[in-house]
């Protein structure tokens, strides 16, 4: 990794995390959701910027994209620990259902969202 890509994803990532906080935050207010709530709507939306920045990349597009918004945005957008400790929290608290519930969405709704990016970002390219 060179330098320049070391700042792209040092860039990328400051953007990342204060888009998460941002969000996380609205959907709190705008959307009356959980903390929960909010990590699940930034897993997703961060799964489908990837898939198709990935797709874009892969079909010749630059690869300092995949630097600056997969690694950097992507990856401080999107929260894996912050999911983790919600779910094991709700199965702390007895609230296990809650807890399947989100590792099902956050699962499948992640894995659909990346396939259906790749599949617009090779359609764009």
């Amino acid at each position: 990794m060179s330098g320049v890509d070391l700042v792209l994803v040092a860039l990328g990532g400051a953007a990342g995390a204060t888009s998460r906080h941002l969000v996380v935050g609205w959907a709190r207010r705008a959307l009356g959701a959980t903390p929960t709530g909010g990590t699940v709507l930034v897993n997703v939306v961060g799964s489908f910027v990837l898939g198709l920045v990935a797709a874009v990349v892969a079909s010749g597009g630059p690869g300092w994209a995949l630097a600056l918004v997969g690694a950097g945005w992507c990856g401080a957008f999107t929260t894996f620990s912050s999911h983790a400790v919600e779910v094991a929290a709700a199965l702390r608290a007895g609230r296990g259902r809650v807890a399947v519930v989100n590792l099902a969405v956050s699962l499948i709704g992640c894995l659909l969202v990346v396939v259906l990016g790749w599949t617009l970002g090779s359609a764009l390219a």
